[in-house]
């Protein structure tokens, strides 16, 4: 009998609740955490899932944890990720996930911290899952709406610090997982590469 046989998850439930506390709580100038983003990671961890094999039990932990890993920013844009895990332990269970299970979602979403820290192979899918747009063909357009968004909370004022900041970013990055070093990260070294010649063209 599989574990999802089981399980009491009610996944569905759980997500519309997210969702829906997402869409009225999350404030305007979130130009990149916002619900958009929260359903790419959904999105992307559901592609990454199959590709990498992982059962339908583990899928919806993973699903879980795509859908709550940014709900932090409904409190406040510190430390979202410690946030989200007690929002995560607040009202999952009468979704019926067990302890354990909210346990391993948390650490799926404290893996996503900056610098990411994957202890095992569900943990590496959501780091892939929520960097997934550096290796994509909307990397510009993504990375200006995170500009945006560090510009409304003051914490990067200019384009020329912004793209510094992504240099040495993106030279830090790595992906975890066979699926997306194979179909991410060869485009992620040719924005690297255009990031690098835009600020070698600036006055130290």
């Amino acid at each position: 009998k599989s574990p999802l046989a089981a399980t009491s998850m009610q996944y569905n439930d759980a997500k519309h609740f997210i969702l829906d506390k997402l869409d009225k709580e999350l404030k305007s100038n979130l130009f990149y955490h916002g619900m958009r983003h929260t359903l790419d990671v959904l999105n992307i961890t559901e592609e990454l899932c199959l590709a990498e094999e992982i059962n339908p039990y583990e899928t919806l932990l993973l699903k879980t944890a795509a859908l709550f890993h940014d709900a932090g920013f409904t409190i406040n844009n510190q430390n979202h990720e410690a946030l989200g895990c007690d929002l995560v332990r607040e009202h999952l269970p009468r979704f019926g996930y067990s302890e354990e299970e909210i346990e391993r979602i948390c650490g799926m979403i404290m893996a996503t911290k900056i610098p990411q820290s994957p202890k095992n192979h569900l943990e590496e899918i959501i780091c892939d899952a929520d960097l997934d747009y550096l290796g994509r063909d909307d990397f510009y357009s993504i990375g200006q709406s995170l500009f945006e968004e560090l510009q409304a909370y003051n914490v990067v004022q200019d384009i020329e610090t912004w793209n510094r900041i992504q240099v040495g970013f993106l030279t830090a990055h790595g992906f975890f997982t066979e699926t997306n070093k194979e179909r991410r990260a060869s485009v992620k070294a040719e924005y690297l590469e255009e990031l690098r010649e835009i600020v070698a063209g600036y006055e130290e």
